[in-house]
């Protein structure tokens, strides 16, 4: 479908692409690579917005692409809806001509046979167009994507550029292209949007080359890896974990050449060291030096460096870190979410998730003490003591500051040794830490502002949004130091990997109040599915019964129950609910300690989905009576 051959580019002295070839068909790739090795410049490339210095790019005739920048400008006054609908703007318009031509055709105009003409197309062209089923799978999409019919309504010109982007997506989607090129397509999209757009990328039959730094879509979504490091690209068949195990054993190969030919350099330079003076074997020392000169010199990429953290020992909290009870939040009359209750305890590792505009970020606030007037549903537990990190964080940092002095005069009390070993394990070493903050990047950025927040020795970290702008080995840098970190942790992220690795216990945030799921982020799914799956089958047992009045209604009669009969089983499923709740609580608590994947991890779960199930039922037969 696609032909990359001997694609090169450079920008002033920086070799971008070096001969990079490459040949796609219906895959579902994902680009790979360190920030400024020119993945997005690629997909530039592919799309014809960018020329190249030599090489060319081919393209299967006939076969339709899409591609989606990071940002798009999205100027429109039309609805979400409208504006998603544009995507069809050669039927939509079809359609108004039909109407204007019928109106011309009603008043009598004047050249009649061209109209007539003109309208046989335009019907032809009509009747292709099932607007119907259109509006369906925009709907479909955009409510994938997040938004509410609320928001559906709303204009585009109102919203921020996050949900303008999920538009711009909703709309590459509508395309049906036979190949899509993404970059960072996840960037404004909340982890379910995430997890709806995975499982969109999944079914689709289009290939797609990806851009992206959740390593969940690499793992998940992708059946091939294509990276590029140093002007070269280099094609991997296979998800991340695959890439990951061939690349290694493909750099052990190199590195074991490289010496090699580093072994026969030397050589050949003692050799002719030795002899280049020598009147008889000057000429064989002439011919070594030639061979030299020739030599395609074998490149070995650098080793990333090593991640060496220690965390002093924190203070020791009380066992109930976080304790919240019955929030409240509205803006301007707007409710945001009510009842929300929680609690957080020693040594958890707590993720907050939520559709957007359920308000993560504002609970968050609220625990993070950003509404003083209403601290009163907010506790922290005996000796706590926190640091936040906020979305907002990176835009706090003095500018004019090098990387070292931000950090260090943040902590003041911290040794030059410790401040140096924090800011190497973050990727700061050499002349990076005397870089000023205005020079950096969003990642860059992120990472001081993650190191100012570990280094202050808390033992309750608040955490939102902490893995924005990072890529994938700054991410896996993040995710290390916090498995390591001592300390409790709640925390807000879109990223499937990030939450799946880091949470020992999952908490939903709804309109009406937090439901708490034991285990990583999988067992949270596991547990929503599974909890959907009843709902539907107890909604379509309750529709039989009601197709069915009449015959339902002369059995209550026949076999009706007496109060007092009914009151001694409300009481006898009270007390079995109580004791499947003990039970629940009681092997969740355990749950926490045990190793993914071992016998009792699995026996564990299996026995808490059989109660749940059970505790389930019996709360719907204590509903019916």
């Amino acid at each position: 479908m696609i032909s990359l051959n001997n694609l090169s580019l450079a920008f002033g002295s920086q070799q971008v692409f070096d001969k990079v070839s490459c040949s796609i068909g219906s895959q579902r790739v994902g680009l790979v690579g360190r920030n400024g090795a020119g993945k997005s410049t690629l997909l530039k490339i592919i799309s014809g917005e960018q020329e190249l210095d030599s090489g060319v790019v081919s393209i299967e005739r006939g076969k339709k692409m899409a591609y989606m920048p990071q940002e798009v400008v999205l100027l429109s006054d039309r609805s979400v809806l409208e504006e998603t609908m544009m995507v069809f703007q050669e039927f939509i318009f079809a359609e108004k001509e039909q109407k204007d031509i019928e109106q011309q055709l009603t008043e009598g105009a004047d050249d009649i046979e061209k109209l007539l003409e003109r309208y046989e197309e335009v019907l032809a062209l009509v009747a292709r167009f099932d607007k119907h089923n259109a509006e369906r799978e925009a709907l479909m999409i955009l409510k994938g994507l997040g938004f509410t019919d609320e928001r559906l309504a709303s204009q585009v010109n109102e919203l921020s550029v996050g949900w303008k982007m999920r538009i711009v997506l909703a709309k590459l989607l509508l395309q049906k292209a036979d190949f899509y090129l993404f970059d960072e397509p996840t960037n404004h999209l909340d982890i379910v949007a995430k997890e709806w757009f995975s499982d969109f990328l999944s079914q689709t039959d289009s290939g797609f080359l990806l851009v992206t730094h959740d390593r969940y879509f690499l793992e998940h979504a992708c059946n091939a890896i294509f990276e590029l490091e140093r002007g070269k690209g280099t094609w991997y068949q296979g998800n991340f974990s695959k890439y990951l195990a061939l690349k290694e054993e493909r750099q052990a190969v190199t590195l074991s050449a490289y010496n090699r030919q580093q072994k026969e350099i030397e050589q050949k330079k003692a050799t002719i060291n030795r002899f280049k003076a020598s009147a008889s074997k000057s000429s064989m020392a002439q011919s070594m030096m030639k061979q030299l000169d020739k030599m395609e010199i074998i490149e070995v990429a650098p080793p990333l460096p090593k991640i060496k953290l220690n965390f002093p020992p924190v203070k020791r909290s009380g066992i109930i870190v976080l304790d919240v009870k019955e929030a409240t939040k509205s803006f301007d009359e707007k409710l945001i979410f009510k009842n929300a209750s929680c609690e957080v305890k020693r040594g958890e590792k707590v993720a907050i998730v939520a559709a957007n505009g359920v308000g993560k970020t504002t609970f968050f606030n609220l625990v993070a003490s950003a509404y003083p007037e209403e601290t009163d549903m907010v506790s922290f537990g005996h000796n706590v003591e926190i640091a936040v990190f906020e979305q907002e964080q990176v835009s706090v940092l003095d500018l004019q500051k090098t990387v070292y002095n931000e950090v260090g005069d943040a902590v003041p009390a911290a040794s030059e040794a410790t401040l140096r070993s924090f800011l190497g394990s973050f990727l700061f070493s050499g002349d990076e830490i005397k870089k000023k903050c205005g020079v950096l990047s969003g990642g860059e950025r992120n990472r001081v502002a993650m190191i100012k927040v570990l280094m202050q020795n808390a033992n309750f970290l608040l955490l939102d949004e902490s893995t924005n702008h990072l890529d994938l080995y700054a991410k896996d840098i993040l995710l290390q130091a916090l498995k390591k970190y001592e300390g409790t942790i709640l925390f807000v992220s879109h990223d499937h990997d990030f939450v799946q690795h880091l949470a020992t216990r999952v908490i939903e945030l709804t309109p009406d109040g937090m439901h708490s799921y034991q285990g990583d982020y999988e067992s949270y799914l596991f547990f929503k599915k599974k909890q959907e799956a009843e709902r539907q089958a107890l909604l379509g047992n309750n529709i039989t019964e009601e197709e069915k009045p009449k015959k339902s209604n002369k059995k209550e009669k026949k076999s009706g129950k007496s109060d007092k009969q009914k009151k001694k089983e409300i009481s006898k499923l009270e007390s079995q609910i109580h004791t499947l709740e003990g039970k629940i609580e009681k092997l969740s608590n355990e749950f926490i300690g045990l190793v993914y994947g071992t016998s009792r991890y699995q026996e564990v779960e299996s026995t808490i989905a059989m109660l749940q199930k059970d505790l389930d039922g019996k709360k719907s037969e204590k509903k019916i009576l």
